[in-house]
């Protein structure tokens, strides 16, 4: 069986570290990996590859810095090229990239299986790019490989039962991620505090308005007084920090790697982010976790109050939820997202369906 599996965000290289080690431990199952390059600077790619022991991609298409039209299109050009080239009997995507919507695609319209990991998220929020491709890509899938029950729910919910693609629980990559990694992080180069806030910044939502991004970067001014602030920082946030003028008094650095972020994840005391891995990974290494949007695909952790969403349109909400679950107890005892081995039980999967 040859699996060809699309890549191209941050993201995408740390569940795909995990699938790919666990296609190794399989005879006759042959992945061929296609970075599609929407990451594409070392601390945002390139490290991925080298500290986290991932196989060189096969194929490299170096599409990025292109409006979301453009890319989508020139990376769906590129991948049938692959598609045609190397005959795959399964083509594999993740999550809700550019990269993601264009591999699905490109797979559906060359009548290749498809099957997406991470399947059923929703966050209900249309104007997220995200959200349209994940929608996209779950309809035109052959199997839809779900994190949560959350997600099975979903999909119900949007008539799957009654479609073709297949739906099938599986936890969640991630943390398979985490569990192999902990022990391998690496302290970053420069200073880290004893007692830390964890925070990344880089959706459009927030870095496009002026207003919201001015609420983060004052509310983390405030939060800085009272405990460090460490932000790995986004070029796309950079940007936008110079163009409207703010001002950080916080700590921040340049994208750090895999390794260096489970060791932040390891020793912060909390997170604050826009990220939707991050809320996970916080989960897994036990740290509350402050999510700078609206709403949240994990709604499992919102639920389980180990999570908590921060409406950053509200000036001053930031420092005033910081406030209330810096005193709260949080439980982290949950199961919530697998034991470890959806890796292993996703090339199963399609192993088995292989021999049918």
């Amino acid at each position: 069986m040859k699996i060809l599996t699309i890549v191209g965000a941050r993201p995408q290289f740390i569940k795909a570290a995990a699938v790919s080690r666990a296609v190794a431990k399989f005879e006759g199952v042959t992945e061929v990996i296609v970075h599609t390059g929407q990451h594409f600077d070392k601390n945002m790619s390139d490290v991925f590859f080298e500290e986290m022991h991932i196989p060189k991609p096969d194929h490299h298409l170096h599409i990025n810095s292109l409006s979301h039209g453009a890319m989508t299109g020139r990376m769906l050009e590129g991948i049938e090229g692959v598609i045609l080239e190397e005959k795959p009997d399964w083509v594999l995507v993740y999550g809700d990239t550019n990269s993601t919507l264009a591999g699905a695609l490109a797979a559906s319209k060359l009548h290749i299986p498809l099957a997406h990991v991470e399947a059923g998220l929703r966050s209900f929020n249309m104007k997220m790019p995200e959200e349209v491709n994940r929608i996209l890509t779950d309809r035109i899938s052959t199997v839809l490989f779900c994190p949560t029950s959350t997600a099975i729910k979903n999909l119900e919910n949007e008539g799957f039962g009654k479609l073709e693609n297949e739906v099938v629980q599986v936890g969640d990559v991630m943390y398979d991620a985490a569990l192999f990694y902990a022990e391998k992080s690496r302290k970053p180069a420069f200073d880290v505090p004893e007692k830390f806030i964890l925070t990344t910044c880089h959706r459009a939502e927030n870095t496009d308005d002026p207003k919201k991004l001015a609420n983060i970067i004052n509310g983390l001014n405030e939060i800085h007084r009272d405990t460090p602030v460490i932000l790995p920082l986004h070029p796309r946030t950079k940007n936008y920090i110079a163009k409207y003028g703010l001002q950080p008094e916080f700590q921040m650095v340049d994208p750090v790697g895999y390794l260096e972020m489970v060791y932040l994840l390891q020793n912060c005391s909390m997170v604050m982010t826009d990220s939707g891995g991050l809320q996970k990974e916080a989960f897994f290494f036990k740290k509350p976790c402050i999510t700078l949007r609206d709403e949240t695909e994990w709604v499992e952790l919102i639920e389980h109050k180990v999570n908590y969403l921060c409406h950053v349109a509200n000036e001053g909400e930031i420092v005033s939820l910081f406030k209330q679950v810096k005193g709260e107890d949080i439980d982290f005892e949950v199961n919530l997202y697998g034991k470890g081995d959806t890796s292993e039980l996703i090339v199963r999967d399609l192993l088995g369906r292989k021999i049918k």
